[in-house]
């Protein structure tokens, strides 16, 4: 059983890693489920939830629905908040300013940070203006 639970795990953090579109566990799921029809949907959810809690995925909260990426490079995420499309962001260092500060911080020891920037993508402002 163990080592099954290991292969599931394994095709959908691969999968996650093979996309760039941030996707509902929903989505996972069915694309999941090509490879894997046999595999349910609690066990998609509850992989989801062991890569977020050892980091090995990132969930982004959207509207309430949760979206994942398999990227855990330091980045941030840019949400639509017309269409609800997420996009990565690596040209921006948010923070880096406060990361590079040699002065110690009143809170603590930054370990780690996540950034979202919520605007409307240019697909949605070009339908704005037909």
């Amino acid at each position: 059983m163990e080592e099954r639970l290991t292969s599931q795990k394994k095709i959908i953090l691969d999968y996650l890693k093979s996309v760039k579109t941030h996707p509902t566990a929903e989505k996972i799921y069915c694309e999941v489920k090509k490879k894997l029809p046999q595999i349910s949907q609690g066990t998609v959810y509850r992989v989801l939830k062991g890569l977020k809690d050892k980091e090995d995925a990132q969930l982004i909260p959207v509207n309430g629905v949760a979206h994942f990426d398999g990227d855990i490079s330091p980045h941030a995420h840019f949400i639509c908040e017309e269409c609800s499309q997420v996009y990565d962001v690596f040209s921006v260092c948010a923070g880096c300013d406060i990361l590079n500060n040699k002065k110690k911080l009143k809170v603590g020891k930054i370990s780690r940070y996540k950034v979202f920037f919520y605007g409307i993508c240019n697909k949605c402002q070009g339908k704005r203006k037909i």
